[in-house]
């Protein structure tokens, strides 16, 4: 499974289109004047004002070099982009994938990560640019019923990493280990890690690389189709 689209709300869309394609970078795909798209690597990242309500925020990390998280981590300092922390620490170290991560709120509250997955990702050679991000590595699926929603996720062929039974109450990483790009499977009310913020319903649309298309529509149902 890779994720080859992702679109998100957001009540911020001007503000986020300068965030990403002048602040950090990322290559501008197409627009009109409710949403913009970017890509991410081999993955693409759109934010939509259409028929928003509130101010949605979502987590979603993106895959980066593997040997280039300390440059990645100087290259966001530089831009004047806030590192979040947690416990007075702005890094995780998973020592158990192995990877390190670094995380930041965008100008719409969205939690971004960058994570390095050592023994996975590709190294570069170059000093660290919008280059040195490979794709969309997690997205975040809150539901209201994660039992339920992890049984229709399976039924498509995406199962939990370690094969362990889908929870209520902790994270799901929905995908293969081996690759490193998971769907992350929660119910509302559960705490983003280096964030104040907690899981909560929002409309979203995801498209996998075999054109699989996972969405939350505007009722917080998920729907499950085959994007033609």
């Amino acid at each position: 499974m890779e994720i080859k689209r992702v679109t998100l709300q957001t009540a911020n869309i001007k503000v986020l289109k300068y965030f990403y394609t002048k602040t950090l970078g990322l290559q501008l795909i197409n627009e009109n004047e409710n949403s913009f798209c970017i890509a991410v690597g081999t993955s693409q990242l759109e934010f939509t004002e259409r028929n928003v309500e509130g101010e949605p925020y979502y987590h979603f990390a993106f895959n980066i070099q593997a040997n280039k998280f300390n440059e990645a981590k100087s290259w966001i300092k530089e831009k004047g982009i806030n590192l979040n922390k947690e416990d007075g620490e702005d890094e995780a170290d998973f020592s158990h994938l192995p990877a390190h991560s670094l995380y930041f709120d965008d100008p719409a509250g969205n939690i971004v990560e960058f994570i390095s997955r050592h023994s996975i990702s590709e190294n570069g050679e170059e000093s660290f640019s919008p280059k040195g991000i490979l794709n969309i590595s997690e997205i975040s699926l809150t539901v209201n019923d994660a039992v339920t929603a992890g049984k229709q996720l399976i039924d498509i062929g995406i199962k939990e990493r370690d094969n362990y039974p889908i929870s209520a109450t902790s994270l799901n990483f929905m995908g293969k280990r081996s690759i490193g790009i998971f769907i992350l499977l929660t119910e509302p009310g559960r705490r983003w890690i280096f964030s104040d913020k907690y899981s909560a319903v929002y409309p979203l649309d995801i498209t996998l690389s075999n054109n699989e298309r996972i969405s939350i529509d505007n009722k917080s149902e998920l729907l499950i189709s085959q994007d033609n």
